[in-house]
């Protein structure tokens, strides 16, 4: 497995290495020892495989995006895959004291590459489904707490992120989120 830095400070991209033979393929999703000697080498951050307390999945069908989501407080760690399909995957540094604020990074996870994300704590999150349909998984490190969901709209001027399309279908919630200028006021 292969890790792979990105423009934003403490985000990683883990690259497995996937077994292909006629019969079809055999990948090492997740390894605990490669993902806390990237964490330790690579970023800041604190969190350790042993933190992952949640595994949770969506099913999207193509042109659904979602997002872009975040988590006030402490925030929370999530390393996010494509199981079946391929999404265009967006991060975005909301940290108020990171050099990076405001910035987006791009990444395709699919069912080819295997690739892996880690959102750390205090970035949003997003993906846009590019084919018919797609399951994204996701490791959390801590449960779910609705009273801190934070949310930006995904066209916000401000920080401009080049989707690869226009969503054909987004929640109410993803409809009727917030600017970016109102995040940072709050």
């Amino acid at each position: 497995m292969r890790v792979v830095t990105t423009p934003l400070p403490d985000v990683l991209v883990f690259l497995p290495t996937p077994h292909r033979d006629d019969r079809g393929f055999f990948t090492r999703t997740f390894d605990t020892a490669i993902f806390d000697a990237a964490v330790a080498e690579h970023t800041g951050l604190s969190v350790r495989a042993a933190d992952f307390r949640q595994d949770s999945q969506s099913r999207s069908a193509g042109g659904v995006l979602r997002g872009l989501h975040g988590r006030g407080g402490r925030g929370e760690t999530k390393l996010v895959r494509c199981a079946h399909g391929a999404v265009q995957d967006v991060v975005v540094d909301a940290r108020p004291d990171s050099p990076a604020r405001g910035r987006s990074h791009t990444v395709v996870l699919d069912d080819v590459e295997f690739a892996h994300l880690l959102v750390p704590p205090g970035f949003l999150h997003g993906f846009l489904t590019l084919s018919d349909t797609a399951d994204v998984c996701y490791r959390i490190d801590r449960p779910h707490d609705p009273t801190e969901d934070v949310g930006v709209r995904w066209d916000d001027p401000e920080l401009a992120i080049d989707w690869r399309a226009a969503p054909e279908s987004l929640s109410a919630r993803d409809a009727a989120a917030g600017s970016w200028a109102d995040l940072l006021a709050r």
